[in-house]
C-alpha cells in the first residue's frame, strides 16, 4: 500500500526555506517568500513581468529547457503555462535542491538535473523553448555556449537575458571594414563585451558584461534571429540555420 505524505504546513515550508537558503529567486511558496529581504525585491517576477507577454501563454504540447534554472522560477512559470515537459539544469547543488522543493511544494512535475551548459549536447533532444536567462555573463566561454545551444538543443524559441553594461545605443555595422579603419571601435554603439578580470558586485563568476549591441550581435552570430526585444536585457529569438559553422567544441549530440 502506497503511503501519502501529509501536506506541508506553513511552519514546514518556512523551515525548509530556511534550511535551503540563501535563495536568489524570491518566490512565494504557498504565500511564504523564499527571500523576503532580496536586494532586487520581487525578483525574478519583477523582471518576468517585463517580457511575460512575449512568450506563448499556452505551451501545451511543448517542451522547455531552462538552462541555469537556479531556484526554478522560470521552469515553474513555463509548467504553469501547460508545457508537457520541463527540464531545468544547473551546476549548483544548492540551487537544484531549492528548485526541486519549490516545484514539489507547488505540485508541479518538473525534472531537474545537474549539468553544465557545455554538456547539454549529451541530452540528445531539442526543445521547443529554451530559456537562457542570467547565465551568459557567468561563463568563461559565452559564445561557445550559444553555439552549443543552437547546434544541439534549440528547436524554435530562445528566451535570452544577460546583465548588460555600457551604452544602449546600437550602431548599424558594415559587413566589412578596411584594416586601417578603426574609429567604429570607439563608438558607444559598437558591440562590446566587457571583460571582468577580478569580480563585479562581489561575485567572482561575473566574467562578462556585454552592451546591448553585443548581446544582439552574439545571438545573431550563433544563429538566432531576434524577433522581439520586450525588455532592455531580454531578447526573444528563433533558431535559424546559418551558413557559417559554429565553434569547435568537444561535446556533440549523443557523444560524451
Amino acid at each position: 500500500m502506497t503511503s501519502i505524505a501529509p501536506p506541508l504546513t506553513d511552519d514546514d515550508i518556512r523551515d525548509r526555506i530556511q534550511q535551503l537558503g540563501p535563495w536568489f529567486h524570491n518566490m512565494k511558496i504557498h504565500g511564504i517568500w523564499t527571500a523576503p529581504d532580496h536586494f532586487l525585491g520581487d525578483y525574478p517576477n519583477v523582471k518576468f513581468k517585463g517580457f511575460a507577454q512575449a512568450i506563448p501563454s499556452d505551451l501545451r504540447g511543448k517542451s522547455v529547457l531552462d538552462i541555469g534554472c537556479n531556484g526554478g522560477f522560470y521552469a515553474i512559470e513555463m509548467k504553469r503555462r501547460g508545457a508537457d515537459r520541463v527540464l531545468g539544469i544547473d551546476f549548483d547543488d544548492d540551487y537544484l535542491a531549492q528548485a526541486r522543493f519549490a516545484a514539489d511544494a507547488n505540485g508541479l512535475d518538473i525534472e531537474f538535473r545537474k549539468m553544465s551548459v557545455y554538456d547539454i549536447g549529451t541530452l540528445g533532444e531539442r526543445f521547443d523553448v529554451v530559456i537562457f536567462m542570467g547565465v551568459l555573463y557567468h561563463l568563461r566561454h559565452p559564445l561557445l555556449a550559444l553555439d552549443i545551444i543552437h547546434d544541439t538543443v534549440a528547436k524554435d524559441l530562445l528566451v535570452f537575458q544577460s546583465l548588460q553594461r555600457g551604452s544602449e545605443q546600437v550602431d548599424v555595422i558594415a559587413e566589412d571594414y578596411d584594416f586601417w579603419d578603426q574609429q567604429h571601435f570607439d563608438s558607444p554603439g559598437y558591440p562590446k563585451l566587457h571583460f571582468i578580470e577580478q569580480r563585479y558586485s562581489n561575485d567572482p563568476t561575473n566574467w562578462w558584461a556585454p552592451n546591448r549591441a553585443a548581446s544582439a550581435a552574439m545571438l545573431r552570430s550563433a544563429g538566432f534571429e531576434i524577433v522581439a526585444h520586450p525588455e532592455s536585457e531580454v531578447f526573444i529569438c528563433r533558431r535559424v540555420e546559418i551558413a557559417t559553422p559554429g565553434a569547435v567544441y568537444p561535446c556533440k549530440e549523443g557523444r560524451p
